[in-house]
């Protein structure tokens, strides 16, 4: 039924019938990450690694009420630069096709479609969470129930480090996702890649973690894991400045009332502004980073 709504690229639908390895992208971080140019850049570069590392990249939007698995160069720049674009998690999706707005997907609605269109790997940053104060506020990212629910490896470098990361894990281990450190033992946390926080297991290889994602799914458990990808020491952050930034930023959130889907982007683009852009080239490596591992996890899958 679903089918009369999505449109799969050529490419992108060739290599899922021939069983070729697919990475889905978010588009969030087109239109809410960065500002043009930079966000199309950083975009085409996230499927150029994408490819050099053995994969098809189906970078995932609404456009004009269509929902898109795979988009052309110039729908990535349309995205970039297109104001109005809507934040669309899984409650937006019917209201952006109904009334044909072009939505921007986030995590949980890029597994939703991802998942429709039959690509099993997912690279983006980092994961939406529990947000700091959620005790009081309920701030729970529709994240995690996605990864509760659909059959979608997330290839991400943790937690945003702006969330409350104890209480992430804790709603994630309620839900039976899995959290994996990728080459560590420690939970990352976006711009560092040291939290505190162990993992429930840790691999070191691409082909390891294909077979743990085949055999979660052959006995039909279902919902997503968490592949947890340290982003590389020569771009991490310094724990202190970062961790300085989030508590200042998490202050001005609760001074302005910032609230709801509104959290995520006013937090990134005030750690943005208070580390003086840093944050940002940070994020776009680490990026890169999840791009690589994702594309080396769905090479193997394919071949199982």
């Amino acid at each position: 039924m679903f089918e009369k709504y999505l449109d799969i690229s050529e490419e992108v639908k060739l290599a899922l019938a021939n069983n070729k390895a697919v990475v889905a992208l978010e588009s969030t971080i087109i239109s809410h990450g960065m500002p043009y140019p930079k966000n199309v850049e950083t975009a085409l570069n996230v499927e150029k690694i994408v490819r050099d590392n053995g994969a098809i990249p189906a970078t995932i939007a609404i456009l004009n009420g269509r929902l898109k698995v795979g988009l052309s160069p110039e729908e990535i720049e349309f995205l970039g630069k297109a104001p109005n674009v809507q934040k669309t998690s899984r409650r937006d999706i019917p209201f952006i096709i109904s009334k044909g707005l072009t939505g921007a997907t986030t995590v949980a609605s890029t597994m939703i479609l991802a998942a429709m269109a039959g690509i099993k790997v997912f690279a983006t940053g980092g994961i939406g969470g529990v947000h700091r104060g959620a005790e009081t506020s309920f701030d729970i990212s529709a994240d995690l129930l996605e990864l509760a629910q659909t059959d979608v490896a997330v290839v991400c470098a943790g937690a945003k480090s702006i969330l409350d990361i104890a209480l992430t894990l804790e709603y994630l281990e309620t839900n039976g996702v899995p959290v994996v450190g990728y080459q560590t033992d420690e939970l990352p946390a976006f711009y560092t890649s040291k939290s505190g926080f162990g993992v429930d297991y840790r691999v070191d290889t691409p082909k390891e973690l294909a077979q743990a994602l085949k055999t979660k799914w052959d006995l039909k458990l279902k919902g997503g894991m968490i592949v947890a990808n340290p982003i590389p020491a020569a771009y991490e952050m310094d724990p202190n400045v970062i961790n300085d930034a989030i508590l200042e930023a998490v202050k001005q959130q609760n001074e302005q009332g910032v609230k709801g889907k509104e959290s995520t982007p006013f937090l990134l683009a005030k750690v943005k502004e208070l580390t003086g852009g840093d944050s940002l080239d940070s994020n776009i490596q680490l990026v890169y980073n999840n791009a690589k591992v994702g594309a080396q996890i769905a090479v193997e899958l394919s071949k199982l």
